[in-house]
Order: C-alpha cells, then sequence, then structure tokens
C-alpha cells in the first residue's frame, strides 16, 4: 500500500511552527522569515509539495531552497521537521499558545517564560489574575485585561482575522474623517489593509498633522471608539464598538514617504528591500535612508521619491510581498494591473429566482447598470431552475431587457457539479444560456480535481466558481490539483473564476497568478445575492491585482460582444 503524503497545508504548518518556536528563542527575522515564506509558498503550490521534494523539484520553486526541501522530506519520512522536534523538546508547547493571545509577541511570550517562570496557560491566567503581569517594563493593567479576557473567549474566534471586506470600508472611514480634522495634512491607510490582504491583523493609518497631538487625540475620543489602548502625541491605538483594532501614527512630513512604505509592508518586502539597499552601501529604516559611508540620512515625502532613490519605480502595495517584484521593478518588467474601472460586466449574480437572492432580476440590473457596468449575467442556482423554471425565468429575462436599453441582460446558470462530475442541468438546457458558471457546493471531502476536470470537458461549461470552495474563517480550501486544473482549462477553453464576495476570495492570489501566467482568463464576478454585493467587484479586482494579473487577463475587462468569440459554442 502506498504512504500517503502529508498536505501541503501539513507541511505549510511545520515550517510557520518552527518559525515561531525561533522567534522564542530570540532568534534573527531572517530565519523565521525564510520558514514563513516557505510556507506560503508550500500552501500556494497547486499540486503536492512532499512528491516535488521527494522527486528532487521542489527547490525549483521560488522561496524553496535546498535547506526546505530536505526539511519537507524529513516531514515526508518521520512526521516531522528534525529541528521542530528538537525545539519540541525544550521549549513548553503553550509558549507559542501566548503569541496568539493580542498584545502578547515573541519577545513578550519569552520574558514571561524566563522572568516570571510561566510556561502554561493555567499559569498565565493565575499570572494575570495576581497582577503579575505587570511588573514586567512595558506591560500594566490592560495588558492583563486584555489577556484574561482572550482566555475566556474560544480559540477559534481568537484566531479569526477580519475580512478585507469589513475592515477596508471601516478603515477608509476612519481616514475620511481624519483628513476633515483641521491640523490633519496627509492621511492614508497603511498596512495590510493598503496591501489589500484578504484578510487583516489592524487597521493602520499614517498621518501628517499641524498639531499631532491634536489630531491623536481626536483621533481616540471618536464616537465609535469602544476602548483606548495606548495614546502619545504621535501614535495611538484603539478598538472599536465592532471589534476592528486600528493604529494611527503621526510622522513628519519630510519622511511620509519613508513611513509610509515601512508601515505599508510586507515584512518580507521590506527585508528584501534592505538587503537590496546593502549592497549599495544604503542602509534603511522607516526614518530614511542612510548613506553607510557619509552617515548622511535621507528623507522623503513620498514613497515615489523613496522607491526612485533606491533604484526603483514606485510598486504598488498589493504587489509587495517579496515574490519577484522587486526583481520586476529592476528591468522594468511590473505589470500593468487591472482596476474596477476596467471591468465591464458582472458574470455570476443571483436573484429572487434563487431562494438565497433578495432582488429582482430588474433591481439587480438596474443596480448594475448605475455601477457603470454594461452587462449582467444572472446565474441562478440550477436546483431553483428545475420544471420549466429555467425557461419562465428567460422569459422574464427577455421582459426585463426591454426595458433597459443598450444595457445587456444575458441569461445565465450556476450549475452544481455532482459527485461523479456532471453537472445537474440537462445538455439542450445548457446550449440555450449565454454563459454557464459550474460550481461544486457540497461534497468537499470528495476528490474535488476529479470532479472539476470531468466538468470542463462539458462543451457547455464556460467557467468553474469558487473553485476550492473556502469560506475565510469558516471552511479552509479543499485540495485541489491546480495544474492540472489550469492545464486542462487551456485545453478545454474553460475560465475560472476569482469570486469576488470578501469571504471567499477563490481563487486564492498566488493559485490566479499561476493560472493568469498560463495563459487561463480569469473571471472576476460578484456572486451577488443581493443589490449591495454588486460593490464586491472591488475585492475581486484586489485579489486579482495581488495576483499580478493585467486588464487582457481578465474575460469580463471585455464587452460582451468580444467575450462571445471567446466562448466554447
Amino acid at each position: 500500500m502506498a504512504k500517503t503524503l502529508p498536505r501541503n497545508a501539513e507541511i505549510a504548518d511545520q515550517f510557520d511552527l518552527l518559525a515561531d518556536f525561533l522567534e522564542l528563542e530570540g532568534s534573527d527575522q531572517f530565519r523565521p522569515l525564510a520558514y514563513r515564506r516557505a510556507a506560503q509558498r508550500v500552501r500556494e503550490t497547486g499540486g503536492s509539495i512532499a512528491q516535488l521534494a521527494i522527486d528532487g523539484r521542489a527547490k525549483e520553486l521560488s522561496g524553496i531552497g535546498k535547506t526546505i526541501e530536505e526539511k519537507i522530506v524529513q516531514i515526508v519520512e518521520h512526521g516531522e521537521i528534525e529541528a521542530l522536534t528538537k525545539r519540541k523538546e525544550r521549549v513548553p508547547a503553550d509558549l507559542v499558545e501566548f503569541m496568539r493571545l493580542p498584545g502578547l509577541g515573541p519577545k513578550t511570550a519569552r520574558r514571561i517564560w524566563k522572568e516570571l517562570d510561566v510556561s502554561t496557560m493555567d499559569g498565565l491566567k493565575k499570572a494575570a489574575e495576581s497582577e503579575q503581569l505587570r511588573t514586567l517594563t512595558g506591560l500594566g493593567p490592560k495588558t492583563e485585561e486584555n489577556v484574561l479576557r482572550a482566555l475566556a473567549t474560544p480559540r477559534k474566534e481568537i484566531e479569526k482575522k477580519p475580512l478585507l471586506g469589513r475592515a477596508l470600508p471601516a478603515v477608509r472611514a476612519v481616514v475620511s474623517v481624519l483628513r476633515e480634522h483641521p491640523a490633519a495634512d496627509q492621511v492614508s491607510e497603511a498596512g495590510s489593509v493598503r496591501r489589500l490582504k484578504e484578510q487583516v491583523r489592524d487597521g493602520d493609518i499614517i498621518a501628517t498633522a499641524s498639531d499631532p497631538a491634536a489630531l491623536t487625540e481626536y483621533f481616540t475620543q471618536l464616537p465609535w471608539v469602544e476602548e483606548i489602548v495606548a495614546k502619545g502625541n504621535t501614535k495611538a491605538t484603539v478598538v472599536s464598538n465592532e471589534g476592528l483594532r486600528f493604529d494611527l501614527r503621526v510622522v513628519p512630513p519630510e519622511s511620509y514617504g519613508n513611513l509610509l512604505q515601512h508601515f505599508t509592508g510586507s515584512k518580507a518586502h521590506n527585508v528584501a528591500l534592505r538587503e537590496e539597499a546593502v549592497r549599495k552601501k544604503l542602509s534603511i529604516s522607516e526614518y530614511g535612508i542612510q548613506d553607510t559611508e557619509s552617515g548622511e540620512v535621507f528623507t522623503d515625502k513620498t514613497e515615489e521619491a523613496m522607491y526612485k532613490r533606491l533604484g526603483y519605480p514606485w510598486i504598488p502595495p498589493e504587489l509587495r510581498e517579496n515574490m519577484g517584484e522587486l526583481q520586476a521593478a529592476r528591468v522594468g518588467a511590473l505589470p500593468e494591473l487591472v482596476e474596477l474601472s476596467d471591468i465591464r460586466g458582472d458574470m455570476h449574480t443571483h436573484s429572487t429566482w434563487s431562494s438565497d437572492g433578495k432582488n429582482t432580476i430588474e433591481e439587480m440590473a438596474e443596480e448594475a447598470k448605475r455601477l457603470g457596468r454594461t452587462y449582467l449575467v444572472v446565474t441562478d442556482h440550477s436546483h431553483y431552475l428545475r420544471e420549466g423554471r429555467l425557461e419562465a425565468q428567460s422569459r422574464e429575462i427577455d421582459k426585463v431587457q426591454a426595458k433597459l436599453g443598450r444595457f445587456k441582460l444575458l441569461k445565465g446558470v450556476e450549475a452544481n457539479i455532482r459527485a461523479n462530475g456532471e453537472v445537474d442541468v440537462a445538455d439542450d438546457e445548457l446550449a440555450e444560456r449565454d454563459w454557464v458558471m459550474a460550481s461544486i457546493h457540497s461534497g468537499f471531502d470528495k476528490d474535488l480535481t476529479e470532479r472539476v476536470l470531468s466538468a470542463m470537458e462539458n462543451p457547455h461549461v464556460d467557467c468553474i466558481g469558487h473553485l476550492t470552495g473556502r469560506k475565510l474563517n469558516r471552511r479552509g480550501p479543499a485540495d485541489v490539483d491546480l495544474e492540472r486544473v489550469v492545464e486542462t482549462a487551456l485545453e478545454t477553453g474553460t475560465f475560472l473564476e476569482i469570486n469576488a464576495q470578501p469571504d471567499r476570495l477563490d481563487l486564492r492570489d498566488a493559485h490566479a497568478r499561476l493560472a493568469g501566467e498560463a495563459g487561463v482568463k480569469i473571471v472576476i464576478s460578484s456572486d451577488a445575492h443581493e443589490i449591495p454585493a454588486l460593490s464586491n467587484l472591488e475585492f475581486g479586482v484586489a485579489q486579482a491585482r495581488r495576483a499580478w494579473l493585467g486588464p487582457d487577463q481578465i474575460l469580463n475587462t471585455r464587452p460582451w460582444g468580444s467575450v462571445k468569440k471567446l466562448l466554447k459554442k
């Protein structure tokens, strides 16, 4: 019987855990970062990384060197990375859990262990209750309160990160309010929100002001502020009444570009940028760029000026993940990224013909038209369109189309992919639709790859929706051999979707990039079930930008007439 290879997610978890232990040991930042980068690359790999390592091919992937490949082989052969096993023997396991709690990073966790001799969750709770934590420099009553609150919260709830769809509007609202203050000059979002990550930790904001203390005070007194975590003249941290954490830092105007770049991140991008700068005898910090020979420090008012000083064009925040952007920038090969304004139509939407739809076909079409789209495809769920309802829905679409003028309303369907790979709509009915989306909605424990490949062979299936079936913070992605999916998509002329629902964003960015580089056209769709969700396209475009995709790689940047020419039928 063949040995079952560990899943990519299991291997990635070990690398992340090894990075955690290294941080607890006080290792330099480069080693943990290398393992976290490897973990990310493993998760993003379409096929089995274990098989690639066994074949000696894993090191061919970016972010995976010989050392990482050897450790993957160790996992295959022994179940665990040897270095991880050794560290588990000498570092209390609960210390890693300390790091997951708000306000406790690796340095603080280590101090609690070494200075207070606390190494268990029960011990940590007792230390917080007995006010021992505040005896450590930098910790106070608020830290103890936060620890006790977190310990009383189910772990799954602690680990959940806010979705971009929730965090981005909230941060934008705060930025807008701060800009109205008379002391404010420049205000911008930063951090993972600015990089448009699918999940974020905090809402980071950078500002310049004529009176920093006044702006900071105003920020902490906003009506939605539930808790003031920290406050100074130039920085403050608050928690909103919706549980979102916001960090404000007010900086001198002359170094605004340096601070904005630094706090936008990512850490991996900034480390790579610093490594390149060292070769030019420069040193980068959040406060400026220093010539290491003369000692002169240069500050920049804009990010553009800072990157130019280092010899790069400005790099869009969405690309700053150390995934080849610096190399591309050096040779003038950064992509022209797709914009929301490029999107002509929405090709995955639902109406009241689906039981979970909230608005009529006409209402959805009118809103799409108002948003600037030129066409809308109605793709109600197939299982709600049986027994003549598909034909009845088509008649309603025709009636609504007569009211819309030049705006195109198309007849689509979202067919279910069954366990055997067949779709649940007859071929003759599929042939009558303008657009056929096929998706998996159940049976995620079954072989998704074979089911998807089979569906793509159907001559009427135009696109695969939300390929991995993930629901962020609720359900992980199913195992799918992306390389085989991409290969078959090219052979059959099938498109792949970036589903813009904030809790899906499926395809993930790395998979969408792989598909795009292979030549598969991507569809960005809202999967809207009600009028407000038609605006979800913004988050799908963000995902596409993080995938390095340009407008030519997105199917629905084209008018419907051009899209129609690219379909199978």
